[in-house]
């Protein structure tokens, strides 16, 4: 397909043109490839973004590079996924909801498993991988109500780029700003030169954790059940139709009882009647 080019101004600091057409078209990509619906005011960011693309293949016009998209050979597409997604996050982001799976979930979840003692819980936005690296500290401080337990934790994401740093788990000083010092030093070792300046994760918590690269658009090669959920942050880049056909197929990964945490500014409301909401952004599976 031919993406036909309006003339448009050029963006200030810009070396290229993107045309209203040409926008859309790339909105269309998006939300085909990814579910992320991207508002007009993101116009900004995705020239920002996919200039850098353009530069690093040679390619003069956007019109040309929709053109590469829409062949979908190669490596490209995954890199305009990448370039288009937003990867925030800090280890302890949002630290009620693990106070709550600390003191509250993982007691709750122990007493209603049944025979073989079993626990799994998904992260689905796990970006640079804090998030599943704090679910795991969590989840080593209760060893010993954990002991005897065969406990794994998934870690999965869009962005091929974060997950490949995510499963290194290796971390400049800065990132852990706000975590307790005792906590830092239990769990990471600091590196040897030339990286004496960074922290890894120490092989207790790796041993936890999965990382795999997943589209949630596309199928989902697990099985659960899943014990706890955490989609956190990522349903407010999709649509109302989109987050329902989202939470419908994780309802049918989780049992009654089992949790789902949603990120500081997502709701359920008017999306799934499958959960319950029980705490600040924290919902419980009903049984229906």
């Amino acid at each position: 397909m031919n993406v036909p080019v309006t003339p448009v101004a050029q963006l200030p600091s810009g070396d290229f043109t993107l045309s209203n057409g040409q926008f859309e078209r790339l909105r269309v990509l998006v939300r085909e490839h990814t579910g992320i619906a991207l508002s007009p005011a993101k116009r900004q960011l995705v020239y920002g973004r996919l200039a850098r693309r353009l530069r690093a293949l040679g390619i003069g016009t956007f019109a040309e590079y929709i053109q590469l998209l829409e062949r979908r050979e190669g490596a490209e597409l995954e890199e305009f996924t990448n370039a288009l997604t937003t990867n925030l996050t800090s280890f302890f982001r949002e630290a009620h909801h693990f106070d709550f799976l600390a003191r509250e979930g993982l007691p709750a979840l122990m007493a209603k498993a049944a025979a073989p003692r079993r626990m799994r819980i998904w992260c689905c936005a796990a970006s640079t991988g804090e998030e599943p690296y704090s679910i795991a500290m969590v989840l080593r401080e209760a060893q010993l109500q954990l002991s005897g337990w065969d406990v794994k934790l998934l870690a999965t994401d869009l962005d091929s780029a974060v997950i490949a740093t995510a499963a290194a788990g290796i971390y400049a000083e800065e990132r852990f700003q706000g975590m307790d010092p005792k906590r830092m030093s239990h769990f990471f070792e600091k590196g040897a030169a030339p990286q004496a300046v960074k922290y890894r994760a120490r092989e207790e918590l790796h041993s936890l954790i999965t990382f795999r690269q997943l589209n949630l658009m596309h199928a989902w090669p697990v099985r659960g059940p899943f014990d706890a959920i955490f989609c956190r942050n990522v349903i407010i880049y999709f649509d109302k139709p989109t987050q329902r056909v989202l939470f419908e197929r994780m309802a049918r990964l989780q049992r009654p009882g089992d949790f789902l945490f949603l990120g500081h500014s997502e709701s359920l409301y008017r999306v799934s009647d499958k959960y319950e909401l029980i705490g600040r952004t924290i919902y419980r599976r009903l049984d229906n």
